[in-house]
């Protein structure tokens, strides 16, 4: 357990050295993205950056457990090691959690934060995207077929389920995009995926 508070910079030198540099990748290109589409609404920039930071530590091999949803096991982490070294009051902590543990495209939980529904709608951008593909095919398995219908299934999950207008307008042009990249993937595997 750690003796101090915890600054920004030590949290994205924790995600780097635990979840690697497309973890801290990721979470910057998920707070431009909330830049983007958060930008008619109020929300606390502080909580968004440790959100994003924090979102996904529960995938992270060093805080992984089997049976518990990545976005739970990121929000138990976060409750247990982190937020006792951070400077928040008690309704910022709450709105941080939940952010954390509601970011999953899979939950269909309502938000009752801002940051916590700009958190889920950045973060199926990300995935409703050409990087969203890259990363599917970049987990594996070594099975074209097998990451294809993943990102299919992925895809299908988010489609429709933005509720910002910025957010929306990003998908439509995101999912044709990603529509075309799968049809020439199709083309190009002449069958054989």
């Amino acid at each position: 357990m750690l003796d101090t508070q915890l600054t920004l910079d030590d949290i994205i030198h924790m995600t780097l050295e635990a979840g690697e540099d497309p973890a801290v990748t990721h979470a910057e290109r998920l707070l431009k993205l909330i830049e983007h589409i958060g930008a008619d609404l109020p929300y606390d920039s502080r909580i968004m950056e440790l959100s994003a930071y924090l979102h996904d530590w529960g995938a992270f091999p060093c805080f992984f457990q089997k049976d518990v949803p990545h976005a739970l096991r990121s929000r138990q982490v976060t409750e247990m090691e982190i937020l006792p070294h951070l400077d928040l009051l008690s309704q910022e902590q709450d709105v941080l959690l939940e952010a954390i543990e509601l970011h999953d495209y899979r939950d269909l939980r309502r938000t009752q934060s801002n940051e916590a529904l700009l958190l889920r709608e950045a973060d199926m951008l990300e995935f409703l995207s050409v990087i969203g593909m890259a990363r599917e095919f970049s987990w594996g398995p070594k099975d074209l077929e097998a990451v294809y219908r993943r990102t299919l299934s992925r895809r299908d999950g988010i489609e429709g389920r933005f509720t910002l207008p910025r957010a929306q307008e990003i998908a439509r042009v995101r999912s044709v995009r990603m529509d075309q990249c799968l049809a020439w993937l199709k083309e190009e595997s002449l069958g054989v995926l």
